[in-house]
């Protein structure tokens, strides 16, 4: 075809030019790509098709084969070569942003031939018949142009032009939720602010019910593949809201069809999307109010029309839309302006109908493992709810009813739930989740800190309660739901913490049994903590239950002393973990006030013999590391003026700050665990203090005068405040501010000078140790030289005749030199060589003999009658026999 000469004779306007002409040209157009359009055409093509449009105002016949020319664009894309679909890739885009712009003509058959054609891109059936010389354009192609072209914001504006054309749009949101499906056009819609306009007309008119159900389906397409926030944005106006809310209130009354019930579903899920928007006018539209009555209809009676006569099944949907209803109970009480519309609801109510014992001889709506299912959900949604209806939760009974429910829980019946929902995780075959739920409401309620509740709680024995929960989780084997059980532990410590909290009675409650409770945890194996399972949660619960139920009470304290609590304290802290060091060392602080605990500090061991007092030296010295405090390699101060020091104080400039508001140096005492240690070691009196090297003693200088420095760093901030703010002292206070700066400097110089002083006596005292292991090898050298010489010696005197000689000659001159030259009077003389003695060497008194083996005398226990009775027949050694005894004789053996 000449593509050209049809373009140059529709854009002709010459009364010559027939239309009949111009119509038979295009139909030989059509008949000749019946088989499709090969890309390199197609810019042609739809330049053809563009000026057929022109012409449809004035001239409403060529609307047929401009529809036909559309039809043609459903089929497969045609290529000669492989590279068309790269090189005709802006003729192909540029097409398409025409097929939008086509939709403003004012022809219903068009339109709808258009919204056809964009269809059949994504239900393209592949050509039987195979054309020479080309191939198709792979199917994907056409969806990838759609993109580029924008096709899905004209589309999207073209939505406005068709509000009273019902069967134009409802091709028109076929369209879009074929374009939906991709993350791009879905981009494209939202900047045409899709979502606001398909959601505002939800309720027109549709007899055929299409319209509801394309448009959820763009919604939810929207939702899911372009920005959430910016679709939220869109429809948080009460428009769109007053669309939403019609509608969800007819299905809800008048659905029947499983469809429809979906359908409600559908809606309820996108409104609960939008409920998260603090601005999103709910309450204003009513919305808010029609929820939380269809929230609680079925547990608390209502007079109101709408749910009179109204009942759920226990179908899968209503199923569903009870647990979607409480889901946004919960996000709806984020707003305050919310909670008048919950006490109205009687929601707390509602919701408690459901913290009880499952009843199996009630007729109830669900099956077992669906009421289970909200029983806990329900609970979770009290957890949310209840701390903002105190007053409601109270006069519902809450307390006695939780209470009544976690007795149930800790019974061993037959009733074990099915473990088959979110909330049910780690629960099949037991109760975990119920108790776990239950807890988690209150430790919601009771960290309220209202004293009301709380009161009426210890009353009606809660601790007594959470202490045999407590033991219960501890006598039961490891089992699968460890990380579940971990967390119902720290939910009752935590509890605990939160009840007993500067209340002494409440503590002598806790009394030894919660010590007990407390000291199991602590001998946890340290190896846990690495596992992820939650024992670190745990051991934090664990150290703000004795910081919360045990200090104060000084029974419990002295009990926690005896059963070595300190130990296992220091034990952790030994473990040199960042998370618990503040922590502990505050706990420690306090039970230092207890005269009994500095005796368990200083008989503390830890590995390769450590003591408390060097481990928090050992401490301090690594947090003043990470914070960049200056010390020389021996530890000593480096900067007198500011010993304390760290990096960050460094780098932070002074300036002038009101009177209320803590200062850098103020602040630093907060921020690490110096002034703990310090606390704990000036409880200690910082005397007597074991197992310290001399590095120990060198950094006990600092931390000794921590409290002197910390007074001079904050006046030296006062100082250069002053400066700042170009303010001129009294003489009298300058001086004194000078004198106490300088005091502070002097102090810091005496330690310096004490630190010194420190370290070359311990130099010396390295010294002198080593010159005493020098001397000490030295000695066992020359003893050992002495060994060898006296060894070679005894040899010499052993193998050389003449050498036996000397030594003998020198062994009777040595003796003749120790006799009396005068012999006294009656004295009595002795001869002192033994004569024929035949050995080398001098002879003593003494004579070892090697003994005879005890296999050969029998042992100890051997007869020792020196008569022999029989001799063995072997000859040699003497050896025990038996000898068969005579007939009369009772002796059954003779030892011989």
């Amino acid at each position: 075809m000449d593509l050209n000469r049809i373009i140059k004779l529709l854009e002709e306007e010459d009364k010559d030019v027939s239309e009949e002409k111009q119509l038979t040209y295009i139909k030989k157009l059509i008949q000749c790509y019946q088989n499709g359009f090969p890309l390199r055409d197609l810019a042609q093509i739809f330049k053809i098709l563009s000026l057929c449009a022109e012409k449809i105002e004035k001239q409403p016949c060529f609307v047929e084969p401009a529809s036909d020319i559309i039809k043609l664009c459903g089929l497969p894309f045609l290529k000669k070569k492989v590279s068309d679909e790269i090189t005709y890739t802006e003729d192909t885009a540029n097409s398409f942003a025409l097929l939008g712009e086509l939709m403003k003509i004012p022809s219903s058959a068009l339109r709808i031939q258009i919204c056809k054609c964009i269809v059949d891109f994504y239900h393209a059936e592949p050509l039987k018949k195979h054309i020479p010389g080309y191939q198709q354009v792979s199917s994907s192609y056409k969806i990838k142009m759609v993109e580029v072209g924008g096709l899905a914001k004209a589309m999207v504006q073209s939505a406005l032009l068709l509000e009273n054309q019902l069967v134009e749009k409802l091709w028109v949101l076929k369209v879009l939720q074929h374009l939906s499906t991709s993350g791009v056009n879905c981009t494209l819609m939202v900047k045409a602010q899709a979502a606001s306009r398909i959601c505002a007309h939800l309720n027109d008119p549709d007899p055929s019910g299409q319209l509801l159900f394309r448009s959820s389906e763009v919604l939810w397409n929207l939702l899911e593949k372009s920005s959430k926030e910016e679709i939220i944005q869109q429809l948080s106006n009460l428009e769109c809201l007053l669309a939403l809310k019609e509608v969800f209130k007819n299905l809800f009354v008048r659905g029947h069809s499983h469809y429809e019930r979906q359908l409600r579903n559908d809606i309820l899920v996108i409104t609960t999307i939008i409920a998260q928007n603090p601005g999103a006018p709910m309450i204003e539209c009513g919305f808010t109010r029609d929820l939380i009555l269809f929230a609680t209809f079925n547990e608390v009676k209502s007079q109101n029309p709408l749910v009179k006569s109204l009942k759920l099944f226990n179908c899968y949907e209503d199923f569903e839309l009870k647990k979607l209803l409480f889901n946004i109970i919960v996000i709806l009480c984020k707003d305050l302006a919310t909670v008048q519309l919950l006490i109205d609801g009687k929601v707390i109510l509602a919701l408690f109908t459901y913290v009880k014992k499952p009843e199996r001889l009630k007729i109830i709506e669900w099956s077992a493992a669906q009421y289970e299912e909200l029983q806990l959900h329900a609970i979770a949604t009290l957890s949310s709810v209840a701390p903002l209806l105190i007053e409601e939760y109270m006069s519902c009974h809450g307390n006695s009813r939780i209470l009544a429910f976690l007795e149930w829980c800790g019974h061993e019946d037959s009733y074990f739930i099915h473990g088959n929902s979110f909330h049910g995780t780690g629960g099949r075959g037991n109760k975990f989740a119920q108790l776990r739920y239950t807890l988690r409401l209150l430790r919601a309620v009771v960290y309220l800190e209202d004293e009301a509740v709380n009161k009426d709680l210890c009353e009606r024995g809660v601790i007594h309660r959470l202490t045999e929960i407590f033991k219960t989780m501890m006598s039961r084997p490891a089992e699968k739901e460890e990380a579940i059980a971990l967390e119902i532990q720290s939910d009752t410590l935590l509890i605990l913490s939160g009840l007993c909290e500067n209340y002494i009675q409440r503590k002598e409650m806790f009394g030894t049994e919660g010590v007990d409770i407390v000291l199991h945890v602590m001998k946890t194996d340290p190896k846990n903590l690495q596992r992820g399972l939650g024992y670190n949660v745990l051991l934090f619960s664990t150290l703000d239950s004795i910081w919360c139920c045990i200090l104060g009470c000084y029974d419990s304290e002295d009990y926690f002393l005896e059963k070595e609590g300190i130990f296992l304290l220091l034990d952790i802290l030994a473990l040199n973990q960042k998370k618990f060091c503040n922590l502990i060392l505050g706990i420690m602080v306090e039970f230092c006030d207890n005269p009994k605990t500095s005796a368990h500090v200083n008989a503390w061991r830890g590995k390769k013999d450590l003591t408390a007092a060097s481990l928090l030296i050992k401490l301090w010295r690594k947090e003043e590391k990470e914070l960049g405090v200056k010390r020389d390699r021996n530890g000593k101060i480096v900067d007198t003026k500011r010993p304390l020091f760290t990096s960050f104080q460094e780098e932070q400039k002074a300036m002038p700050l009101p009177a209320n508001c803590p200062s850098i140096a103020v602040m630093d005492v907060a921020e690490n665990i110096r002034a703990k240690i310090y606390a704990v070691l000036d409880k200690l009196d910082f005397e007597n203090l074991p197992g310290l090297s001399a590095e120990d003693f060198v950094t006990l200088c600092i931390i000794h005068r921590y409290f002197d420095f910390k007074i001079g760093e904050i006046w030296n901030e006062v100082s250069e405040e002053i400066k700042l703010e170009k303010l001129r002292l009294v003489t009298t206070d300058e001086r004194s501010l000078n004198s106490i700066i300088a005091a502070t400097e002097n102090i810091g110089k005496m330690v310096a000078s004490l630190q010194s002083e420190m370290i070359e006596n311990q130099a010396l005292q390295d010294v002198q140790n080593e010159q005493r292991v020098y001397a000490k090898i030295q000695a066992t050298h020359k003893q050992r030289g002495q060994a060898k010489k006296s060894w070679e010696n005894f040899l010499a005197r052993t193998s050389n005749a003449k050498t036996l000689k000397k030594a003998k000659k020198l062994q009777e001159k040595a003796i003749e030199s120790s006799r009396y030259t005068e012999r006294p009077q009656n004295a009595t003389s002795h001869q002192t060589v033994i004569k024929g003695l035949n050995t080398t060497v001098p002879s003593g008194r003494v004579v070892t003999v090697q003994s005879t083996p005890t296999r050969l005398l029998g042992g100890p226990l051997a007869d020792t009658d020196i008569a022999l009775k029989k001799l063995p027949i072997r000859g040699g050694a003497l050896q025990r026999v038996k000898v068969k005894p005579p007939l009369n004789d009772p002796k059954k053996s003779i030892p011989t």
